[in-house]
């Protein structure tokens, strides 16, 4: 791997697990915790992606994030997912959006996250693909999406039971 590369990354990985401070002194409690910091992985072609993270503003003072960007996407959006008369798109958020004085933005599968366009390369399991947090206060945050193939989720609800001695097993 090429040395710089590979060291763009460790700093990445590192600064994940920091608190950030952006523009209070030595000593002072860093007003933004961002973690969980991930994405799934892509089909080779595939042209976007998804990140997501959670961002706890400890602050007095309202922070918004207005974006991200990385070498490895053409560019980054942040999207929200809507659905309107039983139809699931995206809608850009092009103003960012707002984490309030000790509130929390999640940026989650089917809901805001951010949309990697125009992906260079896919996103392979294990892998960290670095890209930039751009915050209203805080300036330019960087960070490290872990390329991770997430958990299957449980049912919503359990299968009905079989009647009394119908078993399903045999299928």
């Amino acid at each position: 791997m090429n040395p710089i590369l590979r060291n763009s990354l460790l700093a990445a990985t590192l600064l994940n697990a920091l608190p950030l401070s952006a523009d209070d002194g030595p000593g002072a409690a860093a007003p933004l915790r961002i973690s969980e910091v991930w994405t799934r992985p892509t089909a080779a072609g595939a042209g976007t992606g998804a990140g997501f993270l959670r961002i706890r503003n400890g602050s007095a003072q309202p922070e918004r994030l207005l974006g991200a960007s990385s070498e490895r996407a053409g560019r980054i959006e942040l999207h929200q997912q809507v659905e309107h008369d039983g139809v699931v798109g995206m809608r850009p958020l092009g103003d960012g959006v707002e984490i309030p004085p000790g509130g929390e933005l999640r940026l989650a599968p089917s809901g805001i996250h951010l949309m990697l366009i125009d992906l260079r390369a896919p996103l392979v399991p294990g892998e960290r693909v670095p890209l930039q947090l751009h915050f209203a206060r805080a300036g330019e945050v960087p960070v490290a999406l872990h390329v991770e193939v997430p958990a299957p989720e449980a049912p919503s609800r359990p299968k009905p039971a079989a009647p009394a001695g119908h078993a399903h097993d045999h299928h």
